[in-house]
């Protein structure tokens, strides 16, 4: 069976159309201004307009306001919010009571402690995402797409309740790799298919999703 991937930081109509050709089965949309990835809530709506129906649409925040979350929602057609923050649990089940949408949250990784700290939503949400957390003294850090891998042994054999992602660092080069030590049944990728922070490589997307659908 194939490798589901999500391709994160689309702002573009020719990355768009080519995940979605290419067989992507998510793809995101970045709303956090300090990313070189947001986009606009105008040009999220269009593009997710244009993607269609045959994907599903994830939302990246950052300890978003319910002001942005209304604002994005009432514009854009997303199936899914991604909570890229330190939101709490109890924030995680308000965001999913209130919003009705699918909820996922991504957990910051750099040892086993931070693998426990999942447990803690793995009843809140309908999905988690496993991305590396960066150092405290990276400069210029985000919450995530960074560029940064952490150890996929941490993940590995985990049962969880909820369907889950891989991130953190993924190319063309180490997602195999990631994915027969995790045990990664969906992976999340975007500075990994970049030319430049935030300006997607075409082909590398192309090539990328052909590597998964032949893994």
């Amino acid at each position: 069976m194939s490798t589901k991937a999500k391709i994160c930081g689309l702002s573009t109509d020719e990355a768009v159309r080519a995940a979605v050709n290419a067989g992507a089965t998510y793809i995101g949309f970045v709303f956090y201004p300090k990313s070189p990835r947001n986009v606009s809530v105008n040009t999220a709506a269009r593009l997710a307009k244009m993607a269609g129906e045959n994907v599903l649409k994830a939302g990246v925040f950052v300890n978003p306001t319910d002001e942005l979350l209304n604002s994005v929602i009432n514009e854009v057609d997303i199936d899914i919010i991604q909570l890229h923050g330190n939101e709490s649990v109890e924030r995680v089940k308000f965001i999913r009571s209130k919003f009705g949408k699918k909820v996922m949250k991504a957990i910051s990784v750099a040892g086993a402690d931070d693998i426990k700290k999942a447990h803690d939503y793995e009843n809140a949400v309908d999905m988690l995402l496993f991305d590396a957390k960066p150092p405290t003294d990276m400069d210029g850090a985000l919450p995530g797409g960074n560029g940064l891998a952490f150890d996929w042994k941490l993940i590995a054999g985990y049962q969880w309740p909820v369907s889950w992602m891989l991130s953190g660092g993924l190319n063309l080069d180490n997602v195999l790799e990631a994915i027969e030590i995790s045990g990664a049944t969906i992976v999340d990728i975007s500075s990994g298919l970049e030319m430049s922070p935030g300006n997607k490589d075409i082909n590398k997307i192309k090539a990328f999703l052909e590597m998964l659908q032949e893994n």
